[in-house]
């Protein structure tokens, strides 16, 4: 089983994959004008504006939602994996993947508002099977996604975060895996049987509050080690580009492992956040646009990089030398994961370090499988909107209560194979998708800028733009009678 789910993964992660999902943000950030770049300002003021209605959730909501299944278990363990296999240096290509990543996000989260419906629930819903359907033509390509992401989202996507989580509980207290699935599943059960609502409003609460703490721990770390942070930059651009001697071995392993770990942390372009995305209340899909991309830095600017420097500030952390061996050796024994911020931490917090990053771990990887739950929710309702089954709603929370229980048993290495074939899917059906249906969301943009620049707090009208199957805002902003 192992063998296979790795030659499975090593498929759907070629390089050309990679080599992909640079390209493509690259190429959107030179067709947005570098959005997000410009646009920073707007993303910040924009981020707290607007409020929730009877049918979606507020601009801040979406962001937390989106941030929830963003923030997770790549945040730690992704980020020690990549330093451990690439060395220093796929840091920097993880910040490169958050810088042209948040164009890519800009671009699939407007045209998940663009594109957006109601169920029949009143409730806004809306992502990539949506706009592939209804932008595209192509309904059986948007099955497939749709299919995809249930299986992705539903089924292998939550076995990583779980077992993350037992193993950290494991190794701060001794939890046996078994109970921390249950109490797991409990949780998880009470916040998914509650709707949209309940998801939204656990997001909203929980994530500023983990992701701020996590940060002012990395940041007295560093102060601690003010000193070293100088030399870590430099190290790693350094390493990045192969002017460290020490890590030569891993040149090419730092722009693979940084970029799989930095698709996987951030998920720009893997069609993930458009579904938060398109339960935003906004008078303009740009505006949701703008604050999706923010949420790029977030994630990876932010609390990656905040992992990364602890652990290189402090030297906690081991690289594998791909012909043999190991290029450091500072932990010995270590496998690459949670236990080389564990022992960051600890250098500041002594013997906090199990604890602080099992907790971090345990409120990071959960509200994931949160989020993820509602990704896979809204494609099940995308191919329950002709006839609706309710069973399948309800085979779907039983099966990622299934997931998570599964995940927490299974070896890390299998969770982790899986969870990259979930993405790396998603990925290129995504990616794909977005270059060819682009226009509305450059569309958009220019509408919005245009519209900002008159004075004017946007209004969107896709008529006026000559965008066709967005009949829903003629809902949201019917249009002026004299």
């Amino acid at each position: 089983m192992d063998a296979l789910v790795n030659a499975v993964n090593d498929l759907i992660w070629s390089k050309a994959l990679i080599a992909l999902c640079l390209g493509t943000g690259l190429y959107f950030s030179i067709r947005t004008r570098f959005m997000q770049v410009r646009g920073f300002a707007e993303m910040l003021r924009l981020m707290l504006r607007g409020s929730a209605s009877a049918s979606g959730v507020s601009s801040f909501q979406a962001l937390a939602m989106s941030l929830s299944g963003r923030v997770g278990i790549g945040n730690i363990a992704g980020v020690a994996t990549a330093i451990a296999y690439g060395g220093p240096g796929a840091v920097f290509w993880m910040w490169m993947v958050a810088f042209l990543g948040a164009s890519t996000a800009y671009i699939e989260s407007t045209l998940a508002q663009i594109y957006k419906e109601k169920d029949e629930q009143d409730q806004y819903r809306g992502g990539p099977a949506y706009y592939i359907e209804k932008a595209m033509g192509q309904k059986w390509y948007a099955w497939i996604f749709a299919v995809a992401t249930v299986f992705a989202t539903g089924l292998l996507l939550p076995g990583v975060q779980a077992n993350g989580i037992a193993a950290s509980m494991q190794a701060a207290w001794g939890v046996p895996p078994l109970a921390t699935a249950t109490g797991i599943g409990l949780v998880l059960g009470f916040i998914i049987f509650g709707g949209l609502r309940r998801i939204a409003g656990f997001a909203e609460l929980v994530v500023p509050f983990m992701a701020l703490a996590y940060i002012l721990v990395a940041l007295a770390i560093l102060i601690v080690n003010a000193a070293k942070v100088p030399e870590v930059i430099a190290l790693v651009f350094r390493s990045a580009f192969g002017f460290e001697a020490a890590f030569g071995a891993v040149l090419g392993l730092a722009v693979e492992w940084g970029v799989k770990r930095g698709i996987y942390s951030n998920e720009a372009g893997q069609g993930t956040g458009p579904h938060p995305a398109a339960a935003a209340e906004v008078s303009h899909p740009a505006k949701q646009g703008y604050v999706q991309a923010f949420s790029i830095y977030v994630d990876t600017l932010m609390v990656c990089s905040a992992t990364a420097f602890m652990i290189l500030a402090t030297g906690k952390y081991n690289v594998i030398n791909p012909h043999g061996g190991l290029l450091v050796e500072a932990l010995p024994g270590i496998e690459p994961g949670p236990g080389f911020a564990q022992h960051a931490v600890s250098t500041v917090m002594a013997g906090q370090g199990p604890g602080f990053v099992a907790l971090a771990i345990l409120f990071f990887a959960f509200t994931t499988i949160v989020a993820y739950y509602y990704m896979a929710e809204t494609n099940i309702a995308y191919i329950n909107r002709k006839v609706h089954r309710p069973w399948m709603i309800l085979a779907l929370r039983l099966g990622i209560l299934a997931a998570v229980v599964y995940g927490t048993l299974r070896s890390a290495s299998t969770a982790w194979a899986l969870g990259d074939i979930g993405v790396g899917l998603m990925a290129w059906l995504n990616i794909v998708a977005i270059l060819i249906l682009q226009k509305p969301a450059l569309l958009a943009l220019k509408d919005y800028e245009a519209q900002k620049k008159a004075g004017k707090d946007p209004v969107f009208d896709p008529d006026a733009l000559g965008i066709k199957n967005a009949g829903l805002w003629k809902e949201i902003n019917p249009p002026k009678r004299d």
